[in-house]
């Protein structure tokens, strides 16, 4: 009888270490096709990039569809369409435009680099590409658009916050430049501080 216990409890024992052998495959599997996938394709790196400021806007204490809109649609003057991550609702009928660009490829081969030449060269890479988004953004123009009530500046949202803090320790002129183009660069804590901060102002005003 002790046997036959001992037997079936080794077998038991056994066939939990294999599924948890299979499980931790299969998580490595689906961590490796994830990283694979967020570094070669960009459309999914925006909707992660989106899934991130949803999470902000979540924590914000702002209503969706009241202080906040995300993937609004509007026609430009020149009959181009744009469609804003997020619309931030203020007070006294004036808005504040989100949108989320995020630049990983150049940011994980610095991390993952060890030569220091490789780690400048990826280096002046990344910010290029944070440069880049600051002049893509510009171009759209959102502050022009008819049917918004904007600020006179919109923010450029960089969901992971060590790629935002790496390319500005380095290169500081980054937020003057996005600054005299009417932009504003927030991460993550910078984003949800002003929202909660913009929370603060819609409950005041309510109580008003």
């Amino acid at each position: 009888s002790t046997y036959s216990n001992e037997a079936r409890e080794r077998f038991a024992l056994k066939e939990q270490i294999s599924r948890l052998e299979g499980l931790n495959r299969q998580i490595s599997d689906d961590a490796g096709n994830l990283a694979r996938a967020l570094k070669g394709d960009k459309k999914l790196q925006g909707n992660w990039g989106e899934v991130i400021l949803a999470r902000v806007l979540e924590e914000s204490g702002l209503r969706a569809g009241h202080e906040y809109i995300t993937q609004f649609s509007v026609v430009s003057d020149e009959g181009k369409r744009r469609i804003p991550d997020a619309i931030i609702r203020l007070p006294e009928n004036r808005d504040i435009i989100v949108d989320s660009k995020v630049s990983l490829n150049d940011y994980v081969a610095y991390c993952a680099a060890e030569e220091p030449a490789d780690r400048e060269r990826l280096l002046k890479a990344h910010i290029l590409a944070v440069r880049n988004h600051i002049n893509g953004l510009s171009e759209k123009r959102y502050e022009d658009l008819p049917e918004l009530r904007t600020l006179d500046f919109v923010f450029l949202f960089m969901p992971v916050e060590a790629a935002f803090m790496l390319a500005v320790e380095h290169d500081p002129s980054l937020f003057s430049e996005a600054f005299n183009k009417k932009i504003v660069i927030v991460s993550p804590t910078t984003l949800l501080a002003t929202l909660r901060t913009v929370e603060s102002i819609w409950r005041y005003e309510r109580q008003n």
